[in-house]
């Protein structure tokens, strides 16, 4: 099972219902804040998410919208008892925007680990246990990244398999939560031994401020959901979505035509789109599962049946 919240779905600057950037993902125990612009803290605490919880920051880029929110976050993720270490990522620059940001959050009683990601290509960021965070570059301004949070299936477990390939019985569970396990001969048995085909996992990924590129459409490609900037609604404003490395909510809905994700979330509206859902019908002619994120937003995904795998 994954949640996913929209915390801010405004771009640039913050208008009347809309916080600046920010998402939140839980799952299997684990936290992930992607972006945190002004107000995320607040937004987080009208979702009724615990500060406290977050485990992973993922930042896109440094422009103020995406990361003027963080002193203050994480200074009341100390005020609600973080003690343990918390992984920020970023691409280049995030060691020195930090420290600066870190002026106004000085003391925390909690370590913070800086990950600078310098790629050009899909990079994985972490994984706990069947959960994983990858990050792949995305068209800015300025060096940006997307990320992708993956929560694999493995497969059945398959009696005929183990005793055909000989496993001992006490291993067998431990084989359906470990990659290895080892009898008492030393002998070495892998979870392929005993497990069928890996099944349909859940998808997910968050891009904003980029051009559309081909490797964002191939990175759309089989997802439960994406996360997608719609910072202009109107196909008018696509010379300045150019100008700016943004993109249009036509552009979007002709990548995902394409790539065929499930659904899109839009988000990271400009302030000079107070009114989105004038254009979503237009770009849902061209992909219909396009949907109009707004601030507080949340679904839950849990796997396919094995019928649809």
């Amino acid at each position: 099972m994954v949640e996913i919240t929209l915390l801010g779905t405004g771009g640039t600057l913050p208008v009347k219902g809309r916080w600046l950037s920010s998402a939140m993902i839980r799952c299997m125990g684990t936290s992930i804040l992607f972006d945190c612009g002004e107000g995320t803290q607040m937004a987080a605490r009208e979702a009724d998410l615990p500060l406290g919880g977050v485990d992973i920051l993922c930042l896109s880029h440094f422009h103020g919208d995406h990361v003027a929110g963080l002193p203050g976050f994480l200074l009341s993720m100390g005020h609600e008892g973080r003690r343990t270490p918390v992984d920020i990522y970023g691409p280049a620059g995030l060691t020195e925007v930090v420290t600066a940001l870190r002026i106004l959050a000085p003391f925390l009683p909690f370590e913070v680990r800086l990950h600078e990601i310098r790629t050009d290509q899909p990079v994985t960021l972490q994984t706990i246990g069947h959960l994983s965070v990858s990050a792949f570059p995305l068209e800015h301004s300025v060096p940006c990244l997307g990320y992708t949070v993956d929560l694999f299936r493995p497969g059945r477990f398959n009696v005929e398999k183990a005793l055909f390939n000989h496993v001992p019985q006490p291993l067998w569970s431990l084989l359906q939560k470990t990659d290895s396990a080892t009898d008492e001969t030393g002998r070495v048995y892998t979870r392929d031994m005993v497990l069928g085909p890996d099944r349909k996992g859940i998808h997910i990924l968050l891009a904003q401020d980029t051009r559309p590129t081909a490797l964002l459409e191939k990175m759309m490609s089989g997802r439960a959901l994406c996360i997608l900037e719609g910072m202009y609604g109107s196909d008018d404003k696509r010379e300045k979505a150019v100008e700016t490395f943004h993109m249009t909510f036509t552009e979007v809905a002709f990548m995902a035509s394409r790539a065929k994700p499930d659904e899109i979330w839009f988000t990271h509206y400009s302030p000079s789109l107070p009114d989105p859902e004038t254009y979503i019908e237009d770009a849902q002619t061209i992909f219909p599962r396009l949907k109009l994120g707004t601030d507080g937003m949340k679904t839950i995904l849990t796997y396919p049946d094995d019928s649809d795998c």
